[in-house]
């Protein structure tokens, strides 16, 4: 019969001593992520050239990010489940692999159905890499401190990596041309490859060998590709249009069916017990809203620093500086040297309300508005906060879940992070349009600059949407405040799986230990 002991995961391969090779680990682990995350943007520096260069379509161009989109966020389940049942180094190995040939078909794209045959290859791998690279660290880290710092750093890394692709995106693009912002992802997966396959040790017996749940996969996948086609189908045609309020029903029609089927079969894709616990429920939907917010604002800014303020591709780029360097260092020394002394969410919630302060400084846009004296700090606040929160967010993902669940509980950030992107592009330029449309309405019988009260339209469209990502902030900090209610981590305060009871328990385990059946 078995039994059950509060092991730590790091002595499950039966050594008792960590892997000492677990640091140099994580340099490939982040390399690999930082690839991922930079992709996300730095396509949208290079669209306008390669779309005329492949002469794509003004009605076309969408479906370059599109296809990534959906690709990525349809298939993260499914990926983190493959992680479990297939290794998670090995799926780890493979995406890096099939990323970079997907790349290699992108950068040699000759025509439109190239580019979005490599863009939905890169979201299918991107789908098996990223949950393997996130379980990995939560397999490979399990002491407390050692935890915060591996988390800080790769917190940090999923929260900049978006605005250092603006960078790269506006380098290469400048200097050499569209093609080697695919290119420019061969050496990463290259070196993160090789780097993990000779470096990377799973520990044994964290496999989820369980058969894999196929009208789960089916569900899940159909389900959120039609959410993210939904919201990326309203920016461009609206939110009345019928195929919009179509892949809506659809998706909630089988997103519900989804539910359904993982409560009843008996070895569920998704089971039910990592989204039912408060923490990780927590973590999932205050980190969604964050996205919504930052996605956004990157889509704003960018047309901000380059339509108003007239920037080049590399000064926009170089202008969100202020934004990484305030996310390394919440994530890195605020977020790692706070993580092992306070409860996670009050690191969470005020992170995310210093995030809101610095975007309710942006509101103050207008068409002289002053880089160094209301953009920079409100980037640099919005940087400190979303690093600070990221952090314990990243690190509570997997907050006492069991070794086999931790590809799917993985999957499940990065779904959040894919889907609140979506629908932060979709749903702040929704809202920035109809402000700019309305602007124009009140103010056309007095202008005498057609091409001034365009700017001003646009610059009033983005300050609305602007507020209403402080109002989703200010939102997913009281969401981190009231779900999250684990203590520090040593402590004990709320392990398990499945509990949703707070409160500390004396002379508990760490909450880091993972309970194995021993045999």
């Amino acid at each position: 019969m078995a039994k059950t002991a509060d092991t730590p995961l790091s002595r499950i391969a039966g050594t008792g001593l960590p892997d000492p090779s677990r640091w140099k680990a994580l340099a490939f682990i982040a390399l690999a992520q930082l690839m991922v995350v930079l992709d996300a943007t730095i396509v949208n520096i290079a669209l306008p050239s390669a779309q005329t260069d492949l002469g794509i379509s003004e009605g076309n161009k969408q479906w370059v990010i599109t296809a990534y989109a959906l690709a990525f966020g349809g298939l993260l389940l499914f990926g983190g489940r493959i992680a479990d049942l297939w290794g998670r180094k090995r799926t780890f190995v493979v995406g890096l692999i099939g990323f970079a040939l997907a790349s290699a078909l992108g950068g040699a794209a000759q025509n439109e159905a190239m580019m979005f045959g490599s863009r939905a290859l890169q979201g299918v791998f991107g789908a098996l890499l990223a949950p393997a690279a996130l379980s990995l660290l939560a397999v490979m880290f399990t002491d407390a401190k050692e935890r915060a710092k591996a988390f800080g750093i790769y917190g940090a890394i999923a929260g900049g990596g978006g605005a250092v692709g603006l960078i790269l995106g506006g380098f290469l693009t400048e200097y050499l041309n569209w093609r080697w912002t695919f290119f420019v992802n061969i050496p990463f997966a290259v070196i993160a490859a090789a780097g993990a396959y000779f470096v990377i040790r799973e520990p044994s017996g964290t496999r989820n060998r369980s058969p894999l749940d196929i009208p789960g996969v089916v569900l899940s996948t159909l389900g959120l590709v039609a959410l993210v086609y939904g919201f990326t189908r309203a920016e461009s045609a609206g939110w009345s249009d019928g195929l919009t309020i179509t892949m809506f029903i659809a998706a909630a029609a089988l997103l519900l069916a989804f539910v359904v089927t993982e409560s009843r079969v008996k070895s569920p894709l998704l089971p039910l017990r990592v989204l039912t616990e408060r923490n990780r429920g927590g973590v999932y939907l205050s980190l969604g809203l964050a996205i919504i917010a930052m996605f956004g604002l990157f889509l704003f800014l960018t047309y901000y620093l380059q339509i108003v303020k007239g920037y080049s591709p590399v000064r926009t780029g170089f202008a969100f500086l202020p934004m990484i360097a305030g996310m390394i260092t919440g994530s890195t020394q605020i977020g790692t040297r706070l993580m092992t002394r306070v409860p996670p969410r009050l690191l969470m919630g005020p992170g995310f309300l210093v995030a809101a302060i610095g975007m309710l400084l942006l509101t103050q846009l207008d068409l002289n508005t002053s880089y160094a004296a209301v953009i920079l700090p409100g980037m640099l606040l919005l940087g400190l906060g979303m690093g600070t929160a990221f952090m314990p967010a990243m690190s509570l993902a997997t907050h006492g879940i069991e070794p086999r669940d931790a590809g799917v509980a993985s999957a499940m950030v990065n779904t959040s992070q894919q889907v609140g992107g979506a629908i932060g592009t979709a749903l702040l330029n929704t809202i920035a349009a109809g402000a700019t449309t309305a602007y124009i309405a009140d103010n056309a019988a007095r202008a005498t600059d057609p091409k001034l009260l365009e700017l001003q339209a646009m610059v009033s469209g983005f300050a609305s949407a602007i507020w209403w990502a402080v109002g989703i902030l200010v939102l997913a900090s009281a969401i981190a405040v009231v779900l999250i209610n684990t203590g520090r981590p040593g402590t004990g305060a709320v392990g398990g799986t499945g509990g949703a009871s707070g409160g500390n328990a004396e002379g508990a385990e760490d909450e880091f230990r993972i309970p194995v059946v021993a045999h």
